[in-house]
């Protein structure tokens, strides 16, 4: 049975995972389990039955008996473990995600064939929302808003990052939300009163007032997401077909049950601080390769704006995800698995269906060991208050066919037409020119300022 677990656990991994994400495995498999241990059991006990001597002596006696029992143990601890990782897993499946036709959106893609879950495109895309949803804050902000437009042949990944403080989001044209905004979030004329007042006005703010100012305009069960769905598609000029809602509070306790993450550091990032009110930061992350961070800190490393602007927050944001993706090892996953499984059902809102989970997990093991590049539309390429959206379309076009192209022999940036954009989908320390998307393993390099 070992060397089974061990041929299965090192040629049979997809397989393996696969049935991981299958509900009828996981609700059929601890009963199973259970079975098999009373199997082994019987069988241990009666051979040592039938094996041993009619006459024996005591301590032959207790001898025998703590043998059946160190047996009986080895095979109880590992079936015993198994079939907690699987209650753990049925736990996360069931509450994270739901089958196909229970979900309730105006955005997700039509149905596909579970053998052609991608329905013969080349790429997905995938909306990333990080938002400060909190037991003590009242409703949500996203100010993290990316796309991961991930290729479906080779997991290479563009990923896509617009400014928190984005105005005059557009709707796609004859939608709802465009004629219930037919000047996307803007309104002519308004001259703003203060900073929060035009807060309102911002990408971070459509998830939560859209809603509120239209109830029942879009029939989802998530109307936010939904709606930067079609907001962020608009404006990047990309179909997004599906969104995951990360929330600060889960992202913290996932770190801890990865037992932390490491990032290179190149100037001191401040834990906490408000400088509106004049609140000095808790303490420093100080610069450094290769800094290990907990949950409490890179929660910091991921949110805080002390000092800093919200540019230098969404790089800090991206290396955040780089590392987890690339430090996510099979044997830190497994072995901390039931961790991992209960901070993930408070991390995550999906419109995943469950029966596309297998074809995500192939699809992330490619990007695990893909080209991630990196495109950010920060105040040096748009002005954040009257972006050109015709501009932001074509670069972001522009960054995923570049991966596309990663295989030519050149590799050669694409020089973007009139604004000095270069670009790159290189290899890690390949970079030239100025505002380079380039991959994560060179944005994320330790590069001291």
């Amino acid at each position: 049975m070992f060397l089974s677990a061990v041929y299965a656990g090192l040629f049979m991994r997809r397989e393996l995972i696969h049935l991981a994400l299958n509900m009828g495995v996981l609700n059929s498999l601890p009963p199973i389990l259970l079975i098999i241990l009373l199997v082994w059991v019987v069988t241990i006990v009666g051979t040592y039955r039938s094996l041993r001597p009619r006459q024996i002596s005591l301590p032959f006696r207790i001898g025998g008996a703590l043998l059946v029992c160190a047996l009986v143990v080895m095979v109880a601890v590992p079936l015993t473990y198994v079939s907690r990782l699987a209650g753990a897993q049925k736990e996360l499946v069931s509450s994270a995600f739901k089958e196909a036709e229970e979900i309730r959106s105006e955005t997700k893609p039509g149905q596909v064939a579970p053998g052609n879950p991608w329905a013969g495109r080349d790429r997905v895309n995938v909306l990333l929302l990080g938002g400060d949803g909190k037991s003590d804050r009242t409703g949500i902000r996203t100010d993290t808003v990316m796309l991961a437009s991930i290729s479906t042949k080779t997991g290479d990944t563009a990923l896509i990052s617009l400014p928190r403080n984005l105005e005059r989001v557009p709707f796609p044209k004859n939608s709802k939300l465009a004629k219930a905004y037919p000047n996307g979030i803007f309104d002519p004329g308004r001259e703003f009163k203060n900073s929060a007042e035009e807060l309102e006005y911002m990408l971070t703010a459509i998830y939560e007032n859209v809603p509120q100012q239209h109830p029942g305009l879009l029939k989802s069960d998530n109307p936010g997401a939904d709606t930067l769905k079609l907001a962020v598609g608009a404006a990047l000029g990309q179909e997004i077909d599906y969104y995951v809602l990360l929330n600060i509070d889960g992202f913290e306790k996932l770190v801890d049950a990865l037992g932390g993450i490491t990032v290179n550091v190149n100037e001191p990032v401040p834990l906490g601080g408000d400088e509106a009110s004049g609140t000095p930061p808790l303490g420093w992350i100080s610069p450094g390769p290769n800094k290990h961070l907990d949950g409490p800190s890179a929660l910091w490393y991921t949110r805080t704006r002390w000092g800093t602007d919200d540019y230098d927050r969404m790089r800090r944001q991206r290396c955040a995800i780089h590392a987890i993706i690339r430090q996510a090892s099979p044997s830190r996953l497994l072995t901390r698995y039931e961790k991992i499984a209960d901070a993930s059902r408070n991390l995550a809102m999906t419109d995943v269906p469950r029966s596309l989970l297998p074809a995500f997990v192939d699809l992330a093991v490619k990007v695990k060991t893909a080209n991630i590049s990196n495109l950010v539309f920060d105040s040096s390429l748009i002005k954040h208050s009257d972006p050109d959206y015709n501009f932001i379309r074509a670069k972001t076009r522009e960054a995923i066919e570049a991966g596309e192209h990663k295989d030519e022999a050149a590799r050669a940036p694409i020089q973007a037409a009139g604004r000095g954009l270069a670009v790159h989908v290189v290899e890690a320390g390949n970079e030239t020119g100025s505002n380079p998307a380039t991959t994560l393993d060179d944005a994320c390099a330790y590069r001291p300022r």
